[in-house]
């Protein structure tokens, strides 16, 4: 089978597909991929990385003020449809998914255009603009929460779940542990604000650190590579406990989470499959700068069914950040009703899922 993947911009939208990509390169040795992004996004590094086949067109998003740069955009959209045409023909796709991001706009509507069966995935609770344009063009919508559903035609949704839910699930907590510094015989808790880190919850932490250094458990602090500087600047001044360990970025992360009890985060879509499905509790302080509050939405989805704590970024403070932590992580009852919760609500098969669909879709499912 020749796959084609587009998806860009954010890792939200790269890693599902690498993970994906991952997952059916287990099950068929012989499926070729090729990967269709943009030079300007992650996805530029990302993919070449993963000795994965990758080809780029130039392709911006739509401003949502009237503005001359959507006369660019659409100039660009057409050209990106007329080379998107060219490259399926030449790989000769049998399927081609769109995973999020402007990218996908021309990829997955010239193969639509061709004739080559699609499908779009849409990690969040709430679709972005691209997404909702495609799902009038493709063969198949995959959500990977059930509050997404009413934003396309009923016909075409299939839930799946997010391919990083699968990947994660056979990570080495224990060797996830012990890369970072971490012990085995204390309870650890993981706060980060996402892959470039968030000042809000940076400051939140700072400020909680004198306190966290009289607890029974473990942090692992990730600041992100862009405020680890100044973080570290800051802790020079308060002191940095023992039970608290400061990184930048961990490149392991799957690996990481495995063995963790309680996270702190953000709730990006790509963050909250992976939590659920290792059965993860969470204390979830959505980003408020995204579009149509999309990551309050997820966080809710978890919220809702137990599974986490929703603490908007207004009401973050690093008193409240340490009550809700030790709320959960010294109540042994109530962070294992969050963990099975947690567990309740993930897909651990959702690649296989996915490809499921791709061969439904194709003469493959024969």
């Amino acid at each position: 089978m020749k796959i084609v993947v587009s998806g860009g911009g954010t890792g939200g939208h790269i890693y599902p597909a690498l993970a994906l990509i991952r997952e059916i390169q287990k099950e068929n040795i012989d499926a070729e991929f090729l990967y269709i992004g943009t030079e300007q996004g992650l996805e530029g590094n990302l993919v070449p990385r993963e000795n994965i086949p990758f080809k780029s067109i130039h392709i911006s998003g739509f401003k949502r003020k009237l503005s001359v740069d959507n006369i660019k955009t659409i100039y660009r959209f057409i050209k990106g449809v007329a080379d998107s045409k060219k490259m399926l023909k030449e790989f000769k796709a049998d399927v081609v998914i769109g995973t999020g991001g402007y990218v996908c706009g021309p990829v997955v509507y010239a193969a639509a255009k061709l004739g080559i069966p699609t499908i779009i995935h849409e990690q969040n609770s709430v679709p972005g603009l691209t997404n909702k344009f495609l799902s009038r063009y493709v063969n198949k919508v995959a959500i990977c929460f059930e509050e997404a559903r009413s934003f396309f035609p009923s016909e075409k949704v299939v839930f799946t779940g997010n391919p990083r839910a699968s990947e994660v699930l056979e990570q080495d907590g224990v060797k996830g542990r012990l890369s970072v510094g971490l012990k085995l015989d204390e309870p650890a808790v993981l706060i980060f604000g996402g892959s470039r880190g968030a000042k809000p919850i940076n400051e939140a932490v700072v400020k909680s650190l004198s306190e966290f250094g009289n607890k029974p458990y473990q942090i692992l602090y990730i600041t992100g590579d862009v405020h680890f500087n100044a973080v570290l600047k800051e802790v020079e001044l308060v002191g940095n406990p023992t039970n608290v360990i400061i990184k930048p970025f961990v490149h392991n992360m799957p690996e990481v989470l495995a063995g963790i009890d309680l996270t702190v985060s953000r709730a990006g879509a790509t963050t909250l499959a992976e939590l659920t499905s290792l059965g993860i509790p969470s204390i979830l302080i959505p980003s408020p700068y995204v579009t149509n509050n999309h990551q309050e939405k997820n966080a809710l989805a978890l919220s809702e069914h137990g599974a986490a704590k929703l603490l908007v970024e207004k009401e973050l403070t690093s008193k409240k950040l340490v009550e809700e932590i030790d709320r959960i992580l010294l109540d042994q009852e109530q962070l294992a009703t969050m963990k099975k919760s947690a567990k309740e609500l993930g897909v651990q098969d959702a690649a296989a899922r996915l490809y499921s669909i791709m061969k439904e879709l194709t003469r493959y499912g024969t």
